[in-house]
């Protein structure tokens, strides 16, 4: 009921049902295939899905319901994902990527529509080549159409609430293109609509226009902003997690399931370690992955006091250099530090100049608000929920240089966010509103090094990320936290944002 570890860092209301997925609307037969899409776009363990849900629902509003009787300590909102709408009304159609008929599309308004009426935050689709079912199948939102797109936003509309969440490659076929199709959306429907916005290592200048165009869509009265992160984007490798650099080595594998003191205690003898290395010769010939992972000089240590702005003069590759060894050498060395539990800092975005400048520029755009911090997705490979610790601590106190005033990065952080998420009850501290607020040591606040635990139903394992410097966190004028230390109050609540009256449709 805590929503561990956001509800660490001083979060007070996270909004779920991100990226497309989801898991409502849902027909019984569908159940393991929404497991299966979540455990595949966001690294899930699927047994732990299926143990730990009591399907309780069918349709989206069942669902709020179900949702609404659960204690938490912090409050939730939930999104309607449009990976689990189009195959609740397409059925195998959405997962061939059919595309949408006026039928569908006027069955998906309409639910769109009473999810909103129901008290849904918003609705969120992914065109992301990279989110794809644990077959690998690509997400059945992949290539919903802008006519699709339209109806539902339209959906929305028709409630009168509701805010629209896109995530896309902004490649299909470019920036340009794209953006003008969800900016038409928004121009049609008239709902805010937030995208996630960073800098793609292999395209590092688009960032920048899609950030001249959110700035003209909003010079013309559109509510359009991005969703951006406060520090790099990219992975922890390690042992304890389900990528390494040498996971995909036969000999790896074949130790893969082994608890981690025996795969540390073979990975120390020096012959499987140089059955390792040859086998891990190849991988700059390899796929996209297997690239990614012979980067070393992109990968860094991410140290007991976690360093997220190391120079590019400590990556591995770096230090090998100076030291005289071939890269991945020294990297299957750092992996065994601290009896395998070190981790590696693999960043893909937000880091072609080995620095947070673009970071810093995102931040202080009037268009852009801080988000991106997954607290319950990709739960062996990133530790992201310790984004709004971070965003105080390294912006507000620790940078050498071009620190942001505190007073901005917490404006940002909640009246700002909450505003643009249309909840208006919260973020700011005033007579009526609610009563969430964070009392913080603010020379003792920093993040903590990660660490894995086995918590998940049926054991799975998640990545966890703590927090100090907060005195207390109160939630609804309830302390739900002294010291770090949960007090046992429970007063979060389901979020429900109020629509108007239901209307007819509107062409």
């Amino acid at each position: 009921p805590y929503l561990t570890p956001s509800s660490w860092h001083g979060v007070t209301t996270v909004v779920i049902g991100n990226c497309g997925v989801g898991f409502a609307p849902c027909r019984p037969d569908r159940h393991l295939w929404l497991i299966g899409l979540m455990e595949g776009v966001e690294d899930i363990p699927g047994s732990a899905l299926a143990e730990g849900i009591d399907w309780q629902w069918e349709t989206f509003p069942q669902y709020l319901d179900a949702l609404s009787r659960r204690p938490l300590a912090i409050d939730v909102g939930a999104q309607l994902p449009h990976g689990a709408l189009r195959v609740y009304v397409m059925g195998e159609r959405a997962v061939r990527l059919e595309a949408a008929t006026d039928q569908d599309i006027a069955a998906m308004r309409a639910l769109a529509c009473e999810a909103m009426q129901a008290g849904a935050i918003g609705f969120s689709t992914s065109r992301s080549v990279n989110h794809k079912t644990l077959k690998g199948e690509p997400t059945p939102t992949l290539r919903a159409n802008e006519a699709e797109l339209t109806g539902i936003a339209m959906g929305l509309k028709d409630a009168g609430a509701g805010v629209l969440e896109f995530i896309s490659d902004w490649d299909e076929p470019d920036a340009a293109t794209e953006f003008g199709m969800i900016r038409r959306v928004v121009e049609r429907s008239g709902r805010p609509l937030s995208f996630s916005l960073f800098q793609r290592h292999n395209a590092p200048h688009v960032w920048r226009e899609l950030l001249d165009m959110t700035g003209a869509a909003a010079r013309d009265g559109l509510p359009i902003r991005a969703q951006v992160a406060p520090r790099t984007i990219g992975v922890l490798l390690g042992l304890q997690g389900s990528r390494n650099p040498f996971y995909t080595c036969p000999s790896y594998k074949a130790i893969a399931g082994l608890p981690l003191a025996e795969r540390v205690a073979l990975m120390r003898s020096p012959e499987f370690k140089a059955r390792v290395l040859e086998e891990s010769r190849g991988f700059a010939d390899g796929d996209a992955m297997q690239k990614r992972l012979s980067s070393f000089d992109r990968m860094f240590v991410l140290g007991e006091v976690p360093d997220y702005e190391p120079p590019l003069s400590e990556s591995i590759a770096a230090r090998a250099a100076r030291l005289g060894r071939p890269p991945a050498d020294l990297a299957y060395d750092l992996l065994l530090e601290h009896d395998g539990r070190s981790f590696i800092l693999a960043p893909f975005a937000n880091y072609v100049s080995g620095n947070l400048d673009v970071c810093r520029e995102m931040l202080l755009d009037p268009n852009t608000m801080p988000g991106l911090g997954d607290g319950g997705a990709h739960v062996s490979i990133i530790s992201d929920a310790s984004y709004c610790t971070y965003l105080l601590s390294h912006w507000g106190r620790d940078r050498p240089t071009g620190r942001i005033p505190i007073e901005e990065l917490v404006r940002k952080q909640t009246s700002f966010n909450a505003h643009a998420m249309g909840l208006a009850d919260r973020g700011v501290l005033a007579p009526g509103l609610k009563a969430d607020i964070n009392v913080i040591d603010f020379d003792q606040l920093r993040v903590e090094a990660p660490t894995m635990a086995n918590d998940l139903p049926s054991g799975g394992r998640r990545l966890l990320q703590g927090a100090r410097g907060y005195t207390a966190t109160i939630v609804s004028g309830e302390v739900t936290y002294r010291d770090g230390q949960p007090t046992a109050a429970l007063p979060g609540r389901l979020v429900r944002v109020k629509a108007r009256p239901r209307q007819a449709p509107r062409p």
